[in-house]
């Protein structure tokens, strides 16, 4: 899930926001605004129930945002890099980089998530609690127990035994300790997210036929996304297990095509297109890779402008090349490649660009390691 804007950094972590959080944060003032908070307390201004609702909104998702940021501190502290935090429409993701090296660091890195919303959820609810006790009344209270409310049933869908949610990597922890086995418990992990996500669906298409109005469609939406991802996952962990021990090196094409900045679309359609018959061409200044061109970036641009368009406009940014390095683990490369909509992955070393990965590497890469491990598990 890709930032539509930066946030800054909070524990050395860059944090994101994808502008789909705009139409759940809208949505969710707008239910508290226009009809939760006017039933509960009526007779109020009507400002009053909008600045309850966007507060309480804003709230909110930065009980998110502590969600993921716990997970990014405890995933640092168990020796993973963690590229970034985005919050988007179902909450939050923490980009992490490589996997965690024991079942007990898995446990740490998942369970902190849940835990540190059940606390804010509690945090809240204390507080509603003692106003309460103080004989307060209104929308300051309504607000306070709707977010310990939220935040509380957030820490309890987390920890339900499914992936990708929080409580899918602790069933992961749990099996994996159990078995030894990494892959399998990640299958296991996945293959539990499918089935919560196909009891969502069904629960709330029944929802909606029997006039729980759009609340049911919104629980099938969120299942629906739980078995899109949960098969991701099955997908990710079972190539993982193919590419285990294999280094970039081991797979890249060594010493590619490259091309200057300078040249124009045209040129490179007459001189490199049919000559070298690569579909991705390197950009490159004094052996540094500054750019990455792809014919999909070429087939964009109209055929009036390829005469004076130069391909370092066309290119993939030098900001957004994912860099790797010949010695580096196939399976620590992947998470990045989606950094660059190209899908391709620069080798390089001591900034000196020494070879290329594509999605065609990556494929026959992965059937190399389903054939070995199919000749491992035949011997045993």
């Amino acid at each position: 899930m890709r930032a539509t804007f930066r946030l800054g950094r909070i524990a050395g972590v860059p944090v994101g926001v994808n502008w789909s959080v705009l139409f759940i944060f809208l949505l969710i003032a707008w239910a508290l605004a226009a009809n939760q908070f006017p039933r509960a307390y009526p007779h109020r201004p009507t400002w009053e129930y909008v600045l309850a609702g966007l507060v309480a909104a804003v709230v909110f998702f930065l009980g998110l945002l502590a969600h993921e940021v716990s997970h990014a501190v405890i995933a640092k502290r168990n020796g993973l890099q963690v590229e970034g935090i985005t919050l988007w429409l179902f909450g939050g993701v923490s980009e992490l980089r490589g996997e965690a090296r024991d079942p007990g660091a898995e446990l740490r890195i998942a369970g902190i998530g849940p835990l540190v919303s059940l606390l804010v959820g509690a945090f809240f609810g204390a507080i509603a609690v003692v106003l309460t006790l103080a004989g307060q009344r209104g929308l300051v209270l309504g607000s306070l127990a709707w977010l310990a409310g939220i935040n509380i049933l957030l820490a309890i869908f987390n920890v339900l035994p499914a992936a990708p949610l929080d409580g899918g990597r602790l069933l992961r922890a749990a099996v994996w300790k159990a078995t030894g086995d990494r892959t399998k418990a990640s299958v296991v992990a996945a293959r539990a997210g499918w089935v919560l996500g196909a009891l969502l669906i069904g629960l709330g298409l029944v929802q909606f036929l029997t006039g729980f109005g759009v609340g049911g469609l919104w629980l099938a939406l969120i299942g629906w996304f739980l078995i899109g991802a949960a098969g991701v996952e099955e997908r990710q962990a079972r190539m993982g297990s193919a590419l285990h021990g294999v280094r970039v090196g081991d797979v890249m094409t060594p010493q590619p095509q490259t091309a200057s900045a300078d040249m124009t679309v045209a040129d490179f359609i007459d001189h490199y297109l049919f000559a070298y018959r690569h579909s991705t061409l390197p950009l490159t200044e004094d052996g540094r890779p500054i750019g990455l061109v792809t014919l999909d970036r070429v087939r964009g641009i109209p055929a009036d402008r390829r005469g004076t368009a130069t391909l370092g406009e066309v290119s993939c940014r030098a900001e957004d090349l994912v860099l790797a390095r010949p010695e580096e683990q196939l399976n620590d490369l992947l998470p990045r490649l989606s950094q660059c909509a190209d899908g391709r992955a620069l080798v390089v070393t001591d900034q000196r660009l020494v070879g290329i990965i594509s999605p065609s590497d990556i494929s026959r890469a992965v059937q190399r390691g389903s054939l070995r491990d199919q000749m491992a598990g035949s011997r045993r």
